[in-house]
């Protein structure tokens, strides 16, 4: 057994007696790239792609073609992006079967991990029935809300389409300041008054950023 092989054993051994939290950040991605590149030693190239974007959330919420730009070969692109999917799948199923507003934790963890470390900005809207049961989780469109003021009428046409009673509109802020700025306050207020016309509530804009999450309701903005 080689040098790389045999640390690779013991990266192994740590994870199935100790879980996930018994590896450090670049084990975890220098294990995925050595799933993709098995007869390389991947530990130095893990050090500087976690360096390079910031941590693990930022590296795996990065896009093929970003990845691709710094010189990743699809296999291990496929490795990373893979890893991504199974870990929202995994937080998505939380929060399903309950009512969204009793399982906000859950929720909330996921949209962290969906879109707090998204280098573009993204709409994301969550429909719900009567009983606040999630219908749908759409992302909507893409790119700032201050853009986005002729997309009201799209969201309540959605929402009649989908036969929804209520909404939760939530977008990221690349910059990691989950604060509301003006926009934010002012496509809330139309999208609140153009639902409100169809009886439909509003329940929250949460605000999501690398630092943290704001809610506009929570803030008396709502």
């Amino acid at each position: 057994m080689n040098s790389a092989s045999g640390h690779r054993a013991r990266l192994r051994k740590r994870l199935f007696d100790g879980g996930g939290k018994a590896l450090l950040d670049h084990e975890l991605v220098e294990y995925l790239l050595a799933l993709a590149i098995p007869r390389r030693d991947t530990k130095d190239q893990a050090k500087a792609l976690i360096r390079q974007f910031g941590g693990v959330g930022p590296l795996l919420a990065a896009s093929a073609d970003t990845l691709r730009r710094e010189g990743l070969s699809d296999t291990v692109i496929a490795a990373l992006k893979i890893a991504e999917a199974t870990a929202l799948r995994l937080l998505e199923t939380r929060t399903e079967g309950a009512p969204v507003l009793s399982s906000w934790d859950a929720l909330s963890q996921y949209l962290h991990a969906a879109m707090a470390h998204s280098r573009t900005e993204q709409v994301r809207v969550l429909f719900l029935n009567a009983k606040n049961m999630l219908i749908a989780n759409e992302a909507m469109w893409n790119g700032s809300v201050d853009e986005a003021s002729v997309h009201v009428r799209e969201v309540i046409a959605r929402a009649i389409a989908l036969d929804a009673t209520a909404l939760i509109i939530v977008h990221n802020h690349p910059s990691g300041d989950p604060t509301p700025s003006h926009q934010d306050v002012r496509i809330t207020q139309d999208l609140v008054e153009a639902a409100r016309h169809m009886k439909i509530t509003i329940h929250d804009h949460v605000i999501v950023g690398a630092s943290g999450q704001s809610s506009m309701r929570a803030l008396g903005l709502l």
